[in-house]
């Protein structure tokens, strides 16, 4: 196959106006992958998938990740006078990052038998509601990962079929994978609690010590 930096080159001159960027991967895996603009990305995808040379026709598996703020420090050398004399020193420098979401896609060619190529794409920030174009309508296989990502994450997916939550409930709120979901202290949704949620579940109810957390949570049930 390629190298990643040959189909990066061939998919901006098959698709004007993209912006691709390369991102490295230091891991002992060493599997870097191709960050895609969102308003180029179908677009892309399509010619990864149709591109006689490549033929990804098959997207294995779909990742959410979720980025948070961070500040970084770095040292920068600087020149300053000290007596003086004009000397080269070190200082630390604080770069702020924002946080964001990502989606992570695994594309293979059966056709050819080659892969993965690993495609990435990112929100602005990890505000409620924030989007991403549906990988979908290029690999069918997309669709119930990408109601995991929704599920789990809050990504939403333009042009997705059927978006909506895959595990949890359609009245639950939040989404427990990202990094700042706190759980309830009491899970009145499960009829029978138990271990640690059996606990919390006596905790949540402390201020009605006639009924233990289990009673509690039969009596909420049936009024």
């Amino acid at each position: 196959m390629e190298s990643l930096e040959r189909i990066k080159a061939r998919a901006e001159e098959a698709v004007p106006g993209a912006t691709i960027k390369i991102i490295p991967n230091a891991s002992p895996a060493n599997q870097p992958s191709l960050l895609i603009d969102s308003d180029h990305t179908l677009a892309v995808v399509q010619f990864l998938r149709n591109d006689a040379a490549l033929r990804l026709d098959f997207c294995s598996n779909v990742t959410g990740v979720d980025w948070l703020d961070r500040t970084v420090t770095t040292k920068v050398k600087v020149k300053t006078l000290i007596d003086g004399e004009e000397k080269e020193i070190e200082q630390p420098q604080v770069e702020n990052f924002p946080g964001y979401l990502e989606t992570v896609y695994h594309l293979y060619s059966i056709a050819l038998k080659h892969g993965p190529v690993v495609i990435r794409l990112r929100t602005a920030d990890r505000a409620d509601g924030v989007h991403l174009p549906s990988l979908t309508p290029v690999y069918r296989s997309a669709e119930f990962q990408e109601r995991e990502i929704f599920d789990l994450y809050g990504i939403r997916f333009h042009g997705h079929p059927d978006l909506r939550r895959i595990l949890m409930w359609d009245e639950f709120v939040d989404h427990p994978m990202r990094k700042d979901y706190r759980e309830p202290d009491d899970y009145e949704y499960e009829p029978t609690p138990h271990d640690e949620v059996l606990e919390r579940a006596k905790e949540h109810y402390a201020a009605r010590p006639q009924l233990d957390g289990a009673e509690n949570l039969a009596a909420d049930e049936h009024g």
